[in-house]
């Protein structure tokens, strides 16, 4: 893990170059940015919205403990919040109350508002703050899900009531209740507990559960119980810094998992909190080099396209990552990596030399069931997945993007549900029936995990013509990690099934510019009667097209016994360990220097 060279200056040139670019694509009066691309579910003027609240947020980060403005930031969206808010300009907001998609931003323009008080806020004419004032007040009485939204709502209410606005107190404290009941431990936020389970694990869990809620009591600063709320909050935020920042590799490229990744190096923006609330457990240019590192990793590999513009995508534009709320604006909560430029030139987080963060060796991540294996070799970090399954009150169809076994910083999964066409998916443990479904993997209970070793069972379940779920067999699944490998056992604990087939990642024939070229994706069989291959799918990731899946396959698997594989990401085929099944059936790994572990 190399030093990137940035700077606070690299930061506050991009911030800039980022922000004048949307200026072409202004509406007159500064209260939108119209950018082109297929708008999102909200219509084109939300979307436009959308674009100013987000890239606000950059300018609140860009001036908080600016000295200068030379771009005139603030006058440029001091005069987008006078149009914007005013109910007989052209350019007028949606409402909070009629457009739900505007109570996501109204929060953006909160926090931006309150970190420019002194660039904007205070020199607004009072009939604009009046009008800013009751544009917020929509959020009163206005559904918010409950989710990461409800922050949404307890920031926009924050600010209100620091104005000296109208605010619902009463619904903030019902939702501060709701949203602690989401943590789940060691830094980690379930976004929403449907059904008391807690498996709806992704970044949001640092770019809105962790982040909104210290920029809460930021904003709340002299309220009643306040210092001991942001005391919580930091201890909290303190945990999620010190294992999330083991989620990025050597590259600087953040762990590919869950929904909205096309907000990109938002991931970083609960790491910078770290610093700016006082809870960051890492050496300051250990902090740095992770966020910096992810930012410019994306930089470098074509996010900000030909007119400076972020696109849809993971590294450059990619349209298949757009999902049905993701308007062009969409990707500027990115804004949210700025929030570094907080920390003032001083700051130690930009006066200490930059350290790499070590990834190497094996680390679980108790509360949502995740074993992450990093190697300072290939510079990959992997995590292997027993209890992350985005869930609902019932199981619904397997989502790609949540549901596998395993995840990396190089790799995408396959973006089908089901290997339902004959073809394994990536990183699965799937039964065949005799009529040729493959399962999912909908609902996920994690039974252990410590160390390098996790174990979680679930109901392997089919999908029927109608697209509801049959119920099929339970699976036992445990995996044992040791650097790249992973050794994956299954056993059938009832039913039956034709076969089973165990699965490795997914990597790219035809990788896209800026992927590596030099990875290998290997499964092999640890006990008898397993048959390797591999699938190919023509269908392509943000990481390359012609997607191949290394599988073994085990024919008509008995009850309680256990079908154990290898499974490989890296760049050279390792020496594989063994297994031997005792006279009890348990079976033990022996690694290839000797060391053994019991499964």
């Amino acid at each position: 893990m190399t030093p990137t060279g940035w700077t606070r200056q690299h930061l506050v040139d991009l911030a800039d170059e980022s922000l004048l670019a949307l200026r072409p694509w202004a509406t007159a009066g500064h209260a939108r940015f119209d950018l082109p691309g297929p708008a999102g579910q909200s219509g084109p003027v939300s979307d436009g919205l959308e674009a100013f609240a987000r890239s606000f947020l950059a300018v609140g980060f860009r001036l908080g403990t600016a000295e200068s403005d030379p771009h005139d930031h603030a006058g440029w969206y001091a005069r987008g919040l006078t149009a914007g808010t005013d109910p007989d300009s052209p350019e007028r907001w949606p409402s909070l109350v009629d457009v739900p998609q505007a109570r996501v931003e109204a929060a953006a323009i909160s926090i931006a508002l309150h970190e420019t008080r002194r660039w904007i806020w205070g020199r607004l004419p009072a009939s604009v703050q009046e009008r800013v004032v009751d544009w917020l007040a929509g959020s009163i009485g206005a559904w918010y899900p409950e989710s990461n939204w409800q922050w949404f709502h307890n920031v926009t209410q924050a600010f209100l009531r620091s104005v000296g606005g109208p605010h619902d107190q009463a619904r903030t404290d019902e939702f501060l209740a709701y949203l602690d009941g989401c943590y789940l431990g060691d830094g980690w936020y379930s976004d929403g507990r449907p059904d008391g389970r807690g498996g709806n694990i992704d970044w949001y869990a640092g770019f809105v559960m962790q982040l909104f809620s210290l920029w809460y009591c930021r904003i709340s600063a002299g309220e009643p119980g306040i210092v001991e709320r942001q005391a919580l909050y930091a201890e909290r935020l303190r945990a999620y810094v010190a294992s999330a920042a083991g989620l990025f590799g050597a590259d600087g490229a953040p762990l590919y998992q869950g929904r909205s990744l096309v907000y990109r190096h938002a991931v970083v923006g609960a790491l910078w909190a770290g610093a700016v609330f006082d809870a960051n457990p890492l050496p300051a240019g250990r902090l740095r080099r992770t966020c910096v590192g992810a930012i410019k990793y994306f930089v470098e590999r074509g996010a900000y396209d030909k007119d400076g513009l972020l696109s849809l995508g993971w590294l450059d534009r990619f349209e298949p990552m757009r999902q049905p709320y993701s308007g062009p604006g969409g990707p500027y909560w990115a804004s949210l990596g700025f929030a570094g430029l907080l920390l003032p030139e001083t700051h130690p987080v930009w006066t200490e030399p930059e350290e790499p963060a070590p990834i190497e060796g094996v680390r679980a991540i108790r509360p949502i069931g995740w074993l992450v294996a990093g190697t300072e070799s290939d510079g990959i970090v992997r995590v292997i997945n027993h209890g992350v399954d985005h869930s609902t009150a019932t199981p619904g169809l397997e989502s790609p993007l949540y549901n596998r076994f395993g995840y990396s910083t190089v790799t995408a999964p396959v973006p089908l549900t089901d290997g339902s066409a004959g073809e394994a998916l990536d990183n699965q443990v799937a039964i065949v029936d005799t009529a040729g479904r493959w399962s999912q993997r909908p609902l996920i209970n994690l039974v252990a995990i410590d160390n390098n070793r996790a174990e979680s069972n679930h109901v392997a379940s089919f999908v029927r013509s109608d697209g509801e779920l049959d119920a099929g067999p339970r699976l036992t699944c445990i995996s044992v990690v040791r650097g790249p490998v992973e050794v994956r056992a299954v056993r059938l604990e009832t039913g039956s099934a034709a076969a089973l087939v165990v699965s490795g990642y997914a990597v790219p024939r035809k990788p896209a510019d800026g992927v590596r070229t030099d990875l290998v994706s290997a499964v092999v069989p640890l006990t008898a009667g397993g048959v390797i291959g591999r699938s190919v799918h023509e269908l392509e990731t943000a990481f390359g097209a012609e997607l191949e899946v290394p599988w073994c396959r085990f024919a008509t698997p008995d009850v309680g016994r256990w079908y154990v594989v290898a499974s490989y990401l890296g760049v050279a085929t390792p020496d594989w360990p063994t297994v031997v099944v005792s006279g009890t059936g348990r079976p033990t790994v022996t690694w290839p220097d000797g060391v053994a572990d019991e499964i």
